[in-house]
Formats: C-alpha cells, sequence, structure tokens
C-alpha cells in the first residue's frame, strides 16, 4: 500500500512539473496576440482624440473623423500586419485600461512608458520624444516668468498622464487640477479658474496657435528627464506583436516619416481650427 501511494504521488508531481512546464513554454513564446489580430482581421486601437497633432476630430466629407500623426503610425502598423484598423476614441484614463481589459489590442495616444506603466504592459520602442510646456493667459505671461510664481496658484493637468506627476514635483507651490479633457483644461485656462496648465510641446503649440489670446511661457522649464517619450502601449507579454511593432516604428523613424506625420497633422490641426 505504501509503495502505491509512493508510486502515486510520483505520478502526480510528474504531472504537475509537466503542466508547468508547459505553461512556462506557452508564457514564454506568446505569439498568440499577433494570431488573434490577424484572424479577426482588426487591429483595435485605443486613444483619446484630444492630443493635435498626434490625434484629433475633424470633419470629413460630413463626417467626424479621427486624424493625426498617431492614427497614420497605427495604420502603417495593421498595413504591416495585413489587416484592418478600428480606432475607439475614449478618455485619456481609459485608455490603457481598454488594453488591459482586452477590449482593444493597442493603444497609442501620446503613451509615456512610466516604470509603473511598464510593470503592467508591454511598450514600443519609443517613436516621439516631446518636451513638456507651460501655457497661460497672454495677458499674464509677464506675471508667470517662474515655478515659484504658482505658488497658491491652481495648475491643470489631464488625469492619469505624466503631467499631474511633473505638477505635483515641480510646481510644488501650486494646487493641482486633474481634469479629464484637454478642452475642460483650455476652457479652465481661458475663464480664469485655473493659472496655468501643463502639457506637451506639439499639443500645447496646437491649441496656442488655436487660441491667440493663450501663450507658452517660454522662460519655464521641466527637468528634461521629464520628457515625454511616446510609446505604444500593448497586453504584457505581447511577444512577436512587440516585435512586429518596434520594425515598424524602426523602419518609419529611419525614414523620417514620423516626423512628416507631425508636420503634416499640425498643419491640419491648424487648417481645421480656423
Amino acid at each position: 500500500m505504501k509503495m502505491k501511494k509512493v508510486i502515486l504521488g510520483l505520478v502526480a508531481a510528474t504531472t504537475v512539473l509537466t503542466l508547468t512546464a508547459c505553461g512556462s513554454n506557452k508564457k514564454a513564446e506568446p505569439n498568440h496576440y499577433v494570431d488573434q489580430i490577424k484572424d479577426k482581421g482588426t487591429l483595435t486601437v485605443a486613444l483619446n482624440p484630444e492630443f493635435a497633432p498626434f490625434e484629433f476630430q475633424v470633419i470629413k466629407d460630413g463626417k467626424n473623423t479621427i486624424v493625426g500623426s498617431d492614427i497614420d503610425l497605427a495604420n502603417e502598423i495593421g498595413k504591416a500586419l495585413g489587416v484592418k484598423v478600428k480606432f475607439q476614441a475614449m478618455d485619456f484614463n481609459n485608455v490603457l485600461a481598454s488594453v488591459e481589459s482586452g477590449k482593444a489590442d493597442i493603444a497609442i495616444s501620446g503613451i509615456s512608458a512610466t516604470p509603473e506603466r511598464q510593470k503592467a504592459y508591454d511598450f514600443s520602442t519609443p517613436y516621439y520624444k516631446a518636451k513638456n510646456v507651460m501655457i497661460v493667459q497672454k495677458s499674464q505671461t509677464d506675471t508667470y516668468q517662474s515655478l515659484s510664481a504658482f505658488d497658491g496658484k491652481k495648475v491643470a493637468a489631464q488625469k492619469g498622464t505624466v503631467q499631474e506627476n511633473i505638477v505635483k514635483e515641480q510646481v510644488k507651490g501650486a494646487n493641482l487640477v486633474s481634469l479629464t479633457k484637454n478642452g475642460q483644461m483650455i476652457n479652465e485656462l481661458k475663464n480664469g479658474t485655473v493659472s496655468g496648465v501643463v502639457f506637451e510641446e506639439p499639443i500645447a503649440k496646437a491649441y496656442v496657435a488655436a487660441n491667440p489670446d493663450l501663450s507658452i511661457v517660454t522662460d519655464i522649464s521641466f527637468d528634461s528627464s521629464k520628457s515625454d517619450s511616446y510609446a505604444i502601449a500593448m497586453p504584457k507579454d505581447s511577444g512577436n506583436l512587440k516585435k512586429e511593432i518596434d520594425k515598424v516604428i524602426t523602419q518609419l523613424k529611419a525614414d523620417g516619416k514620423i516626423e512628416e506625420f507631425v508636420k503634416t497633422n499640425f498643419e491640419l490641426s491648424q487648417a481645421a481650427a480656423k
């Protein structure tokens, strides 16, 4: 009887080890994401279309259409995978969550690959780097020439972004106001509810160009280590999906296409604002 128990125990242990080994192999080679995308024929992309020139909305052929340099990039990835691209618009603080829940395959929305986010998601190689700037009412530019000038004032940043941390860590005397939409922050700035807004430079330039009563404070600079390197977010352990996306980004950067996409869509955003 004892011998039978020993044999059964060895069989059970062997079974567990075999299952564990199978699981490890599957995790080590997680190529199913690419297969799933190709099987359904669609790459679903989560984004927040409030980041001109990266993603924004225009009226095209009588329809509200999402455009931008990130859209061009996503379409190039879709082309490389041989699938159509479907865009899902949402608030920025829901963009990453949609990837985690499986509602979207990837997220591309001016996302920074912070150490905290890297614990939960895979990120592509960076495709664009932008510094952060402060914008204020143009009539108040002379008043706000330093970060200390915002002591006791309200400064807005978009909820769930790197800019929130920048305000907390580098504009320490200010009161952070976290809002979900860029347009809301601009309105709060224009009506004087907040004294400043922290944006990535390309986005700030687009808003200032569309709102002559606003201005970028050129004398204010933030820690260069806090500059944004935009990357595409995808599920953890994405395997060949990350490889395929990195390949597309590397080629586009080498060809100067990313900068071309940004320039073209910045001009488009200005034309749309007129």
